[in-house]
């Protein structure tokens, strides 16, 4: 018998991941499933990545690099951050990961020490909670209302900054709701972080999906946020395991040890391969795909409005829309599990994203061809009426 180390206690369940197990086990019987819970784009790596993955892999490029990332790559990175989101970035600010995931465990063990405490909203990405943990840290949920875009804000980060509190984790456009924090929010919420001495991470996975408007990053707001993004969602490449975290220069050399004990390198053939992402002819198609993903939401939102689930606030990015159902349940646990067996429409329920909302919410994820959302509004709108 083994004694378990109590963070394992502490570790919050994926519900998003448990429906995904649901899901396959039930298609792997025959079921028809649509499948509107896990965040995966549909779309997969352009042809010219995977190419540049096999010219690396056959020219031997398979050794580690150095444990920053390729400096090809890292520059790449600055260099799309610049003409893509506003912000002048050097390479040397740039770590490429092992994902999103790699990014925020660096981040965390670089500034987090046991007891210090994290304000985040509710809803968030439930994962986000385990990588402040996993430091020693405590992560703090905020009750975050629809006036509020349900993003933390100035007010709301003032009225609950404690002695142990260091700092932030916050994410726009954010999942599960899709929803930005606007500019002159985000700047007030930084003044006030910043009148703590408190440091702000910033989850920007989704900024390249954001679709009402020119993206900025919030680096174009202060240079010295720590902001994590990922080559998984707008770049399409979730297995490829590849990310990146910027950040100031002060803490490059913390991150860069810790990633050379912790990870060595990120995975060197997704490197290579990434570099290809950012070939003209290739960000056309992003930007192609992108606009499928618009059109989707502008589906999915008034329809889901149409047969009763809400849409508290409309999401401008990522590929989400967080509902609220008390026009026919409070119970999102049952009513997601009646949906998947009696539908055979899967979604995630809001016990994944924090107890603010948990118990008449849904996040609906539209990364999923539009004959597959318009067939499932249909199997939802039957269900509803019977």
């Amino acid at each position: 018998m083994f004694n378990l180390a109590k963070r394992t206690g502490q570790i919050m369940p994926f519900y998003a991941v448990e429906v995904f197990k649901q899901v396959s086990a039930l298609k792997e019987q025959g079921k028809d499933i649509i499948s509107l819970g896990i965040g995966e784009p549909d779309f997969t790596a352009p042809e010219a990545v995977v190419a540049e993955l096999e010219r690396a892999a056959r020219s031997g490029l398979s050794g580690y690099s150095e444990p920053a990332g390729l400096a090809q790559l890292r520059q790449a990175v600055a260099s799309y951050y610049k003409d893509h989101f506003g912000a002048n970035v050097s390479p040397e600010r740039v770590i490429i990961t092992s994902g999103a995931s790699g990014a925020l465990t660096l981040a965390a063990l670089a500034l987090i020490n046991p007891g210090d405490e994290v304000l985040m909203p509710d809803p968030s990405y439930p994962a986000n909670q385990n990588f402040i943990m996993g430091a020693g840290g405590i992560p703090r949920l905020i009750p975050c209302t629809k006036e509020q875009r349900f993003q933390l804000d100035a007010n709301t980060v003032a009225e609950n900054w404690g002695p142990n509190t260091k700092g932030v984790l916050i994410a726009s456009p954010s999942n599960p709701t899709g929803t930005s924090i606007q500019p002159q929010a985000l700047q007030e919420l930084i003044n006030e972080v910043r009148k703590r001495n408190g440091f702000i991470i910033m989850d920007e996975i989704y900024l390249g999906l954001y679709y009402d408007g020119k993206p900025e990053s919030a680096l174009v707001l202060d240079d010295n946020i720590i902001v994590i993004n990922s080559f998984s969602k707008y770049f399409h490449m979730t297995g490829w395991r590849l990310g990146w975290v910027i950040a100031p220069k002060e803490l490059i050399p913390a991150i860069d040890k810790l990633a050379a004990s912790l990870a060595i390198c990120a995975p060197t053939l997704s490197q290579h391969a990434a570099l290809a992402c950012f070939q003209p002819e290739v960000m056309d198609i992003y930007r192609e795909r992108k606009e499928s993903f618009r059109k989707r939401r502008d589906y999915l939102v008034p329809a889901l409005e149409e047969i009763g689930l809400k849409v508290p606030v409309k999401p401008d990015g990522a590929f989400y829309v967080y509902t609220d159902i008390r026009e026919y349940s409070d119970n999102s646990m049952e009513f997601s599990n009646k949906l998947l067996h009696e539908a055979g429409v899967a979604v995630v329920p809001g016990q994944d994203f924090g107890p603010a909302h948990a118990s008449y919410s849904l996040r609906f994820s539209y990364a999923t061809k539009m004959d597959q959302l318009q067939e499932a509004v249909h199997r939802m709108r039957r269900f509803l009426a019977g």
